[in-house]
């Protein structure tokens, strides 16, 4: 790069002799252009010194311009991997649709076997239907989280993935007001067998998977360290909790020490899964050393939020994922 830029000054020395003040045109027309564009470039020329950064508009092909790769975040904890080539054909576009649609439709029907699973586990006794609740709390969210690899490069992927929870929603809704009847679903995912409860927590949950693949997708840990704390931790805490939590936090006598420290743990470990693994297939490049302090502070912070006497104000689904979120995105900078 350093090389063609060297180049371009040549042009431009040799070029200042032939017509003088030309070429004053023709650089301001580029810096604009650069400006615009998305694109970082420079200069040695003592006169031209300068960086120029925005982002509008995609880089131009030019020779002797190349688009700019931030190399690390507002924090030195998080390096962006280089975007995916995103100018498609007629045809790549529409394998793209092809793929996506599919992809929907295979996570759709993977989220539909596991509660028929649980279902079905749940009616032969095997296991409680508290424990079955609280398991596709966990799976549902993180399975779907895990999904996302699956979608294509597209730009639109992200919406066909939101469908699946949005379905999921839209189910929520038509049995949660009894325009249709599901037992399977109502035990699985409820408290007391109401279909009204359809309309809180699970409803919520759904909600902010759509929303974290919406708002953050692949290329950002705020979206899975976020998942990780309100399907893992806050799922583990209740399993853990329950079976174990003799001991209550002085200030919520509904929850336990072991309850809280489970979720802390599970939270963290899972986090960190999480953000191997889309750091195993390149969409993040991570500073582990960095990376596992500040997901520990995430992770104690969904912990606090979670342990507060509020649940009747605020369900756990909303005040977990969002304090998750928060944290993660002051913490990350991205």
């Amino acid at each position: 790069m350093e090389g063609k830029i060297t180049w371009f000054n040549k042009i431009y020395i040799k070029s200042r002799e032939l017509s003088g003040l030309a070429l004053d045109s023709l650089f301001c027309f580029i810096s604009f252009s650069a400006a615009r564009m998305s694109l970082s470039l420079s200069f040695t020329h003592p006169i031209l010194s300068r960086h120029v950064y925005s982002a509008v508009f995609p880089p131009p092909r030019f020779l002797f311009l190349s688009p700019h790769i931030p190399t690390t975040s507002r924090f030195p904890i998080l390096y962006r991997a280089p975007q995916r080539a995103t100018a498609l054909s007629a045809t790549a576009a529409t394998a793209s649709i092809f793929r996506d649609t599919a992809a929907s439709a295979s996570v759709f029907a993977g989220a539909y076997a596991l509660v028929f699973t649980f279902d079905i586990l749940t009616q032969k006794e095997l296991i409680q239907q508290n424990l079955s609740r609280k398991l596709v709390h966990i799976l549902s969210g993180l399975l779907f989280a895990i999904s996302w690899p699956i979608f294509s490069n597209a730009d639109e992927a992200r919406y066909f993935a939101s469908l699946v929870p949005l379905i999921n929603c839209l189910r929520l809704v038509i049995h949660g007001l009894s325009l249709s009847d599901d037992q399977s679903l109502i035990k699985c995912v409820t408290r007391e067998g109401n279909p009204k409860e359809l309309l809180r927590g699970p409803l919520y949950y759904v909600a902010m998977l759509m929303l974290c693949a919406l708002a953050f997708w692949r290329e950002s840990p705020v979206g899975v360290i976020c998942l990780a704390n309100m399907c893992g931790g806050d799922g583990f805490a209740d399993i853990i909790g329950r079976k174990y939590g003799s001991s209550k936090i002085p200030y919520n006598q509904s929850k336990s020490w072991v309850g809280s420290i489970s979720m802390f743990v599970s939270g963290f470990i899972i986090s960190i899964g999480m953000l191997y693994y889309y750091s195993a297939l390149g969409y993040l490049q991570l500073d582990w050393g960095y990376t596992m302090h500040r997901v520990a502070l995430i992770s104690l912070v969904a912990t606090v939020v979670e342990s507060l006497p509020i649940t009747m104000l605020i369900d756990d689904n909303i005040s977990v994922p969002l304090a998750s979120m928060l944290a993660a995105y002051l913490t990350f900078g991205q």
